[in-house]
């Protein structure tokens, strides 16, 4: 090692004057191709004034308050569209008759689910317009003059053909009892009937039945809504 050294020391000219020539050849080079590194420019440390903008919701006039930080959302809600609640009848009563039904409401359009109902009772036409809407309730129910039924239900609406104009029926739902009017009844065929469902204002009809299959007469009866009470 001290060899090595003393070697250099004897030429230190000839290396000191290599060693400049290397170096400053090699700064040249990187001054060309902008390599060197510079040195920093001074940076505006302080944030930049930003405006909090403005909801979309708010006019560029309206005074916005200052305690809304960006982050909160300032939306605008519509006050809820109030639907009616759907209005199923439960019972059916007819003052001259003497007559208070339970009314069923299927979901099933079968024929047969609709035969079963009204074992139990009358039943509403599952595409019917319910209390609430605009529209008809349709109610269909058997009828039977045979001196003994063991289901009272085959009677249900035995006598509607003897209803006349202005008779009341009074269909029940829940927590109101709707009133309506008779204004026409009528026998027609099966195949005959056509009972409009919507866009007939607020009414009533009744038809009897043998089956929701069938094709024998049937007495109808078409009622309008008159007013409505609270339970």
């Amino acid at each position: 090692m001290n060899t090595f050294l003393q070697h250099i020391w004897k030429n230190k000219v000839t290396f000191f004057g290599t060693f400049f020539i290397i170096f400053s050849l090699t700064y040249i080079v990187m001054v060309a191709i902008d390599f060197l590194p510079e040195e920093p420019t001074q940076t505006n440390t302080e944030p930049d004034e930003v405006s909090e903008p403005v909801p979309e919701n708010v006019s560029p006039d309206t005074e916005v308050d200052e305690n809304v930080t960006a982050t909160e959302e300032v939306v605008a809600i519509d006050e809820p569209v109030q639907q009616e609640r759907a209005e199923l009848p439960q019972t059916i009563s007819i003052k001259k008759l003497d007559k208070t039904i339970t009314v069923l409401n299927p979901q099933s359009r079968n024929i047969a689910d609709l035969d079963t109902a009204l074992l139990d009772g009358v039943v509403r036409h599952p595409d019917s317009a319910t209390l609430t809407q605009e529209g008809n309730v349709f109610i269909l129910g058997h009828s039977s003059y045979l001196p003994n039924v063991f289901n009272k239900n085959f009677q249900a609406f035995n006598g509607i053909q003897n209803l006349e104009w202005g008779d009341i029926i009074e269909v029940t739902s829940a927590d109101t009892v709707y009133e309506y009017r008779v204004e026409k009844v009528y026998r027609a065929r099966a195949q005959d009937v056509t009972v409009p469902i919507a866009d007939t204002g607020s009414m009533l009809t009744l038809a009897t039945c043998n089956s929701f299959g069938s094709v024998d007469d049937r007495y109808i009866v078409e009622a309008k809504q008159t007013g409505k009470r609270a339970l």
